[in-house]
């Protein structure tokens, strides 16, 4: 169809991270567990964390005025703007309510979208719901913005080490560097407890860690199957140059990578030359497999090197700042990006999955092409670079951090402790809550 705009899908990537963050090794220590547990059970290095300066609010200003400053765009430019969030602070004002006060200067007011919510899958819909305002009769010719940001943490015990925070803000448009394959997308959503918070005075969740693996492994199932079923001829991960996934720790990536080798295997009408050594699985119900430890072992081996070439390089934040919610996936897109040199970028395919818990699930490909790539890449390094500027500090210091964000949930009213001279440049923060919980802001010079 001739009508389409061309190459629609990302234009540029912003990230914001934490300035502060744990050892996960530190962490280990602290907690008195066995060495290795996080940062080899689970694949951890570091952790990301906010002080009580930060909220949803002032990560979604921080990633949405920093993507405009490096982009060389104006606010009058934008004619959507979607946010994806699982972290609430208010049960009725949105998010992208309180980021139009961005737009105040340039006089635009004219600005569709609202938040999206469910787990870590609302950026992936609110990116959806861009792409979608875009190839229609509603589009109005300027771009959209896509924000997808959260706070991630968990109460004492098992779950903690898995938190993180950050945020993404995505330009949407034509002639993107990173185009979203058309027609190309598989949806499993079903109903779910598998993570979810129920307890609107705490921002720790209620999660099922073993029904919680299984839902996100079942989901990557289905979305592939679906995927698959809107390509023509044979496709497998050899088709694909990178696989990223949303990644609630490094090594459930890595067991999800085999997972899709597995599915592979089975869709495979040649199995003993396509797969040597694997020829015992090949009458296996793929149900039953999402807790056998012989055939996760035994596929993880055999998808050791495809890991290693397609899914391995977009973690490196994943494993430095931890798991991000809906931002995660992205930053899984955005480390693959600066992990392979400039040149070697144009005519790859990108296949995406992102999850939600509760629960809700997609896959989709992108094509990168060389409309302002090395901008794009450019300034994404920046904001990787910021992973060597934070500061380090002790579990102890983690732990108050978050016991006083407990403590004050909800408070009004009520002034932030944190130091706002630990904030990064151009960070916008927290400065009071009144009495009557309005919230208002102040960027750090």
């Amino acid at each position: 169809m001739d009508h389409w705009p061309k190459d629609v899908g990302i234009r540029a990537i912003h990230f914001v991270i934490p300035s502060m963050y744990v050892d996960q090794t530190d962490l280990e220590h602290y907690d008195q567990v066995s060495k290795g547990k996080y940062t080899i059970g689970l694949g951890q290095k570091q952790m990301g964390f906010c002080t009580d300066l930060e909220d949803i609010n002032s990560l979604c200003l921080t990633a949405v005025s920093q993507l405009v400053d490096n982009n060389n765009i104006n606010y009058s430019d934008i004619g959507r703007l979607e946010v994806g969030t699982e972290t609430i602070i208010d049960k009725s004002k949105s998010v992208k309510t309180v980021l139009m006060k961005l737009f105040e200067p340039s006089g635009n007011f004219h600005v569709e979208g609202i938040d999206t919510t469910n787990a870590c899958y609302g950026g992936t819909a609110a990116l959806f719901n861009a792409l979608s305002w875009i190839e229609s009769s509603a589009w109005d010719g300027r771009l959209a913005i896509v924000v997808a940001a959260d706070i991630a943490i968990y109460e004492k015990g098992n779950a903690r080490p898995t938190g993180g925070a950050g945020a993404v803000a995505m330009l949407i448009g034509p002639n993107a560097s990173l185009v979203i394959e058309r027609g190309l997308r598989g949806t499993y959503m079903n109903h779910a407890y598998d993570f979810f918070k129920p307890d609107l005075t705490s921002e720790y969740p209620v999660v099922d860690g073993k029904l919680s693996i299984q839902c996100y492994l079942n989901a990557l199932d289905q979305c592939y199957k679906s995927y698959l079923s809107k390509c023509h001829g044979n496709i497998n991960l050899n088709k694909f140059d990178s696989f990223v996934f949303h990644t609630p720790y490094c090594k459930l990536v890595q067991k999800s990578l085999a997972r899709l080798y597995l599915n592979d295997y089975l869709n495979s009408n040649s199995k003993e030359m396509d797969y040597p050594g694997l020829e015992e699985y090949k009458n296996i119900n793929l149900a039953d497999t999402y807790f056998d430890r012989d055939i996760e072992k035994a596929f993880m081996e055999h998808s050791r090197s495809v890991f290693e070439n397609k899914t391995k390089p977009s973690l490196l934040l994943a494993s430095r700042v931890g798991n991000m919610y809906t931002p995660s996936v992205y930053g899984g897109l955005a480390s693959y990006l600066c992990s392979i040199p400039l040149d070697n970028l144009p005519g790859k395919k990108i296949g995406v999955f992102s999850y939600g818990s509760g629960l809700a699930s997609s896959m989709y490909s992108i094509k990168i092409v060389d409309n302002e790539l090395a901008y794009m890449i450019t300034n994404l390094k920046k904001c990787i670079d910021k992973l060597e500027k934070r500061i380090r500090v002790t579990p102890e210091k983690f732990t108050e951090v978050l016991e006083i964000r407990q403590k004050s949930l909800h408070q009004a009213p009520y002034v932030p402790v944190g130091n706002k001279k630990d904030l990064f440049p151009g960070t916008w923060y927290l400065s009071n809550i009144d009495e009557l919980h309005r919230r208002y802001y102040e960027r750090q010079e």
